[in-house]
């Protein structure tokens, strides 16, 4: 089916009027300054992520509103009110001071979307400690590569997780001091050279002074795997707290009273940065699924929980395309009024399906663990193009480079004015959630900026209404016969034939052109791998992109490898492909 290029921002019911309409005025206006008073600040004049997210709230008229409502399949829902959680959390920071953990002591959190982890997330940063989440579905060799390169000194995890995963590696984590418990029976642990977090929160007082921290003081500390080598970990600080606040406002429409989803884990940074603080720091009422995927248990909590904003990943909306529409219309959600997908770039047909299925398109937007914070994204302040990452938001400059010759081993680059040019994506320093560092490696991190400019290491376009198209990471982009070919735009014209669920492509070397393009493709339930449906999907190819273009190559894959927060890992196909090295895959899902 032939659709518009655009969606245009009063397509379906907004029912609440956006927090900003005006795209141009509401940036010439912006400054961070001026958005640094959106958050209280401590009383001696400096910030703290957790007093913004929690206490503040829970001294004012919020007090007795929820903050977190814990789901369970076969057990009630728990509650949280800001109140509560200003409670648990001046435990926590009690707790970390009783043991003799203060400001700038490092604490690891490695648990699935339990209360706990919440808590003690909050609590820490509280106390001035650095937090770093890990993903609970971690195997023991990357946990323990993390901690150790973090110098980690406090591990809160659950007795189950220690077990399989912690205690046959305690050895080789000579920073570790402490390791909290917390019990999935509900019981006491009696793990031995651990302590049970439940008899410690029973005993620590509700009362606590949040430790003075400034802007620059740091808060987080999250793992970014590379493409070879070891992980490398980004220090984030608590001024980060003024980008989540802002940018939960314009590129997540969150209103004081919604009803908010994200459904990524805690242990990534999309998870703690959207699915903990951002909405905390709104005031909201999050809704925290403690179960795993299914898709039609997804489309009941978004009708029977009153979800208002669902912020998802484009690897679970494609799972629920995979079902078909069928499961969606058996269910009604009136009170939906804005889908947003993070993770990695969002297929056009992705798009179309929101708009189509669920009566509203789905936001794509664009942020790094570097960043911290979104920094592209279609808004409700204008007309969505499907497809496009979207447009920079207030106090966020963006701007397409190439690379000139390097003095030294500092990058320089030249801004592309000319729209529609690939090059690199970069971002003009400034924004508070702004990476402070890479962990004990100041030259990698020295070698991410050309003066004032943040080169992101994402090859992209900027068309002539200002909106920007990823087109892969450097690494990724296929060099054919002349051509530069950025998988992204192959990969979503596959996924607009109707069997495509998935696709993955990538360069194969070929000694007449340089790489030949080769895809990867999963299919949606009802299809079955045949030559005839190859034949098919490559001649759709052809027809859409020309043959210069399309895949020369097409395989079919059950699973496509990717990252447990939903990023296809090409670098990983090409690796198998070519019998290469497969480099970092702690990161990946199992069983891809």
């Amino acid at each position: 089916m032939e659709r518009p290029p655009v969606i245009h921002k009063d397509a379906g019911s907004q029912r609440l009027l956006p927090n900003w309409t005006e795209y141009d005025e509401e940036r010439r206006r912006f400054s961070w300054g001026k958005a640094r008073l959106a958050l209280q600040g401590l009383p001696g004049g400096g910030l703290n992520i957790g007093f913004e997210a929690v206490d503040r709230h829970a001294g004012g008229v919020l007090r007795y509103q929820t903050a977190l409502r814990f789901v369970r399949r076969d057990a009630p829902a728990l509650e949280l009110t800001y109140a509560d959680l200003a409670r648990q959390t001046n435990r926590f920071a009690n707790v970390l001071q009783s043991l003799g953990v203060g400001k700038g002591d490092r604490l690891f959190l490695l648990a699935g979307r339990i209360p706990e982890l919440y808590v003690a997330l909050l609590g820490a940063l509280k106390n001035g400690t650095v937090v770093t989440p890990l993903f609970s579905a971690f195997g023991p060799e990357p946990i323990a590569t993390r901690i150790q390169l973090g110098s980690g000194q406090v591990l809160v995890t659950t007795d189950a997780l220690y077990q399989r995963k912690v205690r046959q590696m305690r050895a080789q984590m000579p920073s570790l001091r402490h390791v909290l418990l917390v019990a999935e029976d509900g019981g006491v642990t009696d793990e031995p050279d651990t302590l049970d977090l439940a008899t410690l929160m029973a005993a620590a007082s509700d009362n606590f002074t949040t430790v003075e921290t400034s802007e620059d003081d740091p808060a987080l500390l999250h793992f970014t795997s590379g493409t070879t080598g070891t992980p490398k970990g980004a220090l984030h600080v608590h001024g980060a707290a003024v980008a989540h606040e802002a940018t939960a406002r314009y590129a997540l429409d969150l209103h004081r009273h919604d009803r908010y989803w994200c459904t990524a884990d805690p242990g990534w940074v999309t998870g703690t940065s959207y699915g903990i603080i951002a909405p905390l720091l709104q005031g909201v009422t999050s809704l925290v699924d403690c179960e795993e995927f299914d898709a039609e248990r997804w489309y009941t909590l978004l009708a029977q929980e009153h979800v208002t904003v669902w912020y998802t990943a484009p690897t679970a909306i494609r799972m629920l395309m995979k079902g078909g529409p069928e499961p969606v219309r058996h269910h009604r959600y009136p009170c939906l009024r804005f889908v947003a997908s993070v993770g990695e770039p969002l297929n056009p047909e992705a798009v179309w399906w929101g708009q189509e299925v669920l009566g509203l398109p789905i936001h794509d937007n664009w942020w790094q663990t570097e960043t911290g914070g979104i920094m592209i994204a279609n808004t409700p302040a204008f007309d969505i193009k499907p497809g496009s990452m979207g447009r920079p938001l207030p106090g966020i400059d963006a701007y397409i480079v190439e690379h000139l010759e390097a003095e030294g081993e500092a990058p320089r680059v030249r801004v592309i004015d000319t729209p529609d040019v690939e090059g690199e994506l970069a971002l003009k320093r400034g924004w508070p959630s702004m990476f402070r560092g890479y962990l004990n490696n100041e030259a990698r991190y020295a070698k991410c900026f050309a003066g004032d400019l943040y080169l992101t290491g994402d090859l992209a376009r900027r068309d002539a209404d200002g909106y920007f198209w990823f087109v892969g990471r450097a690494d990724d982009v296929i060099k054919s016969a002349g051509h530069l070919i950025g998988p992204f735009e192959v990969e979503s014209a596959l996924m607009e034939h109707p069997a495509v669920a998935e696709a993955g492509v990538i360069g194969k070397p070929d000694p007449m052109v340089g790489e030949v393009v080769k895809a990867f493709v999963s299919l949606k339930s009802g299809f079955e791998p045949s030559e005839t449906l190859r034949l098919d999907i490559s001649a759709h190819a052809r027809r859409r992109l020309g043959a210069a273009v399309a895949p020369k190559e097409i395989a079919f894959l059950a699973v496509l490898p990717r990252t447990r927060s939903g990023k296809i890992m090409r670098r990983l196909l090409k690796a198998r492909e070519l019998g290469l090295p497969e480099g970092d895959t702690s990161t990946l899902e199992s069983g891809a």
